[in-house]
């Protein structure tokens, strides 16, 4: 049988990269993890590490050993927390979500939830991507809102995951331009029209992307600011300072001094989705709450032509249950490279 309590140090291992390090981590001696990973493999009959000047490394073994180990520690942390929502007489749905999706997704599905649930105890973290998916493969979080570019969602490779992602809208990223710009009056644009422009991001992950269209369009761009807030850079463009490019969902529509345009194809885009974990019993309140989410998110913005060049633009447009945001996947696909995560 193999012991939980040695997998929990394998896995400290795996994440630090040495036997001294999990030790810190776990507030062992460096000989009393190094004896548990040597009782872990005698268990097993296969080494589970390799040791070398640089410190360990899972061998194949051990990495089949925390592939398993990741699962078991999240179905004991999703049964530790029904059973404390059992005894508290309450149930609770945790969700996960990034500002965008909170401010302008998620509110339109919780409505409903809410009415025809107001026993259940919400609670929402702000949590982007990376930070979000672990919590819902570990069961500190029974859904996620969240969202990925032109490369794949943002899961570690070489560790399973057990997440189940269902498409929930394509978020065509728009031109913000100030509104007396000399382009403000263009029916869209191409990037290379941009080239000589300054600009102000509203995440830091689209500093990348910008980057890498930029390169394909010829040039590189200039920054005038870096953000956290898509609003926050919406009023920057507003004041002069800079020109952006904003995903439909976070467009600021009750700003003032702005001009929306959109990009000729290949239209750069985000899609976002709602990431779930695969559990061996039902999850109706999660499940529910994403069958709203697919209801309340709108048309899908791949066939809507958006608004009227140079004016503000309408309501965020977005949810297609069928939509493949990555190479034609189906609506609801599993995925099999995962997220770091501990219960």
């Amino acid at each position: 049988m193999i012991d939980v309590k040695r997998l929990r140090i394998l896995r400290e291992v795996a994440d630090q990269g040495s036997f001294s390090k999990a030790a810190d981590a776990l507030r062992f001696t460096p000989s009393a993890v190094s004896q548990q990973i040597a009782a872990l493999e005698r268990s097993i009959g296969a080494p589970v590490v390799e040791r070398s000047t640089r410190g360990v490394v899972l061998t194949e073994p051990g990495r089949l050993l925390l592939d398993a180990a990741e699962a078991v520690f999240a179905e004991l942390h999703h049964a530790q927390e029904r059973i404390d929502r059992l005894t508290a007489g309450r149930s609770r749905l945790t969700i996960a979500t990034f500002s965008s999706g909170g401010r302008h997704i998620l509110p339109r599905a919780l409505t409903p939830f809410v009415a025809d649930h107001p026993e259940v105890e919400i609670n929402v973290l702000e949590r982007e991507p990376e930070a979000a998916l672990p919590l819902v493969r570990t069961g500190q979080a029974d859904l996620a809102i969240a969202y990925h570019f032109d490369g794949p969602l943002p899961l570690t490779p070489g560790e399973r995951s057990g997440i189940t992602w269902t498409p929930l809208m394509d978020d065509p990223m728009w031109i913000v331009l100030p509104r007396g710009h000399r382009l403000a009056g263009r029916p869209a644009l191409d990037l290379a029209d941009l080239a000589g422009e300054r600009w102000v991001l509203g995440c830091t992950k689209t500093e990348a992307y910008l980057r890498s269209h930029a390169a394909r369009a010829g040039f590189e761009p200039e920054f005038a600011g870096q953000t956290s807030d898509y609003f926050f850079a919406q009023s920057l463009v507003a004041a002069g300072v800079s020109v952006s490019l904003i995903p439909q969902v976070a467009l600021d529509h009750a700003a003032t001094g702005l001009t929306t345009v959109p990009i000729h194809p290949p239209r750069p885009t985000r899609y976002i989705g709602i990431a779930t974990a695969r559990r061996s019993h039902p999850q109706p309140l999660a499940d529910e709450l994403v069958r709203a989410l697919l209801a309340t998110a709108g048309p899908n913005p791949r066939t809507d032509p958006g608004p009227n060049p140079g004016a503000d633009p309408g309501p965020a447009s977005g949810a297609d249950p069928g939509a493949a945001p990555v190479g034609g996947a189906p609506a609801s696909r599993r995925l099999r490279r995962g997220v770091p995560g501990r219960p």
